[in-house]
């Protein structure tokens, strides 16, 4: 019975051992390759998991760089570039008192003050000295000044740069004229057509916009005596009673800028038409490299007329100037990148001191007057100006 025993027990222990082998050569695993009954298993080779996390990173990468460009930055399209002109400025009682009451609000009506205010460059004629120190000049009919507190007016409606070449910036001598220069500077306004220096009183003001260089030149053939020519006392003024200089100073303009504009003082006060001296001196104007000569001084409207593609406004009448104004006119001129231009007249006229754009059956009046008085130009009746 033992013995039996015995035998059990040691078959089990060999069948055991064998399971175990059996097991092992299952079971175990290597490098390289494995034996099963006889059969020969490449070794499949797998990834880490660090180096299957770095793959997939890469691959990712690689996708969002290929939906994921970055946008090249956009480049600024040229645009029009809108120049506006007006006719005389006083800030005399009417002006005053408006101001003082109600602000800019008492002198330019809304919708005028936002066309004025849009435009790229704006220019007036300054008729006036900023200053409260001088006196009156002696046997002069009028004479007048503004406080230089008011140039914050000048401001207000965008103005960029003023003529002070007229019958007017020295009614109070010297000092008032020294201060209108101080005045202007401290509010950033250029200034032509008056220095303390011939070389300043005949510089031509460079405003750039839309990538073009605008070149202004102010000057007067209106002066009540001859001191106030600034070659023979300073500070004084740019005259062109013989317009030699003037020639020159347009020659050179045309040389750096792509727009030059002369703005004359001239003519006869309340004449709707050119003397003939304007017309010829317009002529030189323009040969010499003017592209746009806009007049003052006639406290009326004159026509217009065209040299070649250069037009002459004589005369834009008074813009703000007293309490009344009948008919008067803001010159919109658009230059397009191209190097096109547009001449636009946007009539206005004043009431109780404000001026207004006029529109409706008073605009196309004041049209049709315009292309009246015009010679060599016609005037449309929404104020676009041609070339006849």
């Amino acid at each position: 019975m033992e013995r039996k025993v015995r035998i059990a027990m040691y078959v089990l222990s060999i069948s055991a051992v064998a399971a175990v082998i059996v097991a092992m050569i299952w079971s175990g695993s290597g490098q390289g390759s494995r034996e099963t009954a006889g059969v020969f298993y490449p070794e499949t080779e797998t990834a880490e998991p660090e180096q299957q996390q770095e793959t997939e990173s890469v691959r990712d990468t690689e996708v969002w760089a290929e939906t994921e460009e970055p946008e090249e930055p956009e480049t600024e399209q040229p645009e029009d570039v809108t120049l506006l002109f007006t006719g005389d400025v006083l800030f005399a009682k009417a002006f005053q008192s408006g101001y003082d009451a109600q602000g800019i609000a008492g002198v330019i009506d809304d919708a005028l003050l936002r066309e004025l205010n849009e435009a790229d460059i704006l220019m007036v004629n300054n008729e006036f000295p900023f200053s409260d120190r001088g006196t009156p000049m002696p046997d002069k009919q009028f004479t007048f000044r503004s406080s230089p507190s008011y140039v914050s007016a000048l401001q207000e409606m965008g103005v960029d740069v003023v003529s002070l070449a007229n019958n007017h910036t020295l009614d109070y001598g010297k000092e008032a004229l020294t201060d209108t220069f101080d005045t202007l500077d401290g509010a950033g306004i250029l200034y032509g057509g008056a220095g303390d220096s011939v070389e300043r009183a005949e510089e031509v003001q460079v405003i750039e916009a839309g990538g073009k260089r605008f070149g202004f030149l102010a000057v007067s053939r209106v002066i009540p005596t001859g001191d106030w020519k600034v070659e023979n006392s300073t500070p004084g003024l740019f005259s062109c009673y013989d317009d030699t200089r003037l020639l020159e100073l347009i020659a050179e303009a045309r040389e750096n800028c792509d727009f030059v504009v002369v703005y004359p003082h001239w003519g006869v006060e309340y004449q709707a038409y050119p003397e003939e001296y304007q017309v010829e001196m317009a002529e030189r104007w323009t040969e010499a490299g003017a592209d746009l000569i806009v007049g003052a001084h006639t406290h009326c409207l004159q026509g217009v007329s065209f040299f070649g593609d250069a037009p002459v406004f004589y005369s834009l009448g008074n813009f703000v100037f007293g309490r009344e104004i009948d008919r008067s006119a803001i010159l919109k001129v658009t230059v397009q990148p191209d190097g096109a231009i547009a001449y636009r007249l946007l009539p206005v006229y004043a009431a109780g001191g404000i001026t207004y754009l006029a529109d409706g059956e008073r605009a196309e009046r004041i049209c049709r007057y315009l292309d009246d008085i015009s010679s060599g130009a016609s005037v449309g009746s929404d104020g676009s100006v041609m070339p006849e």
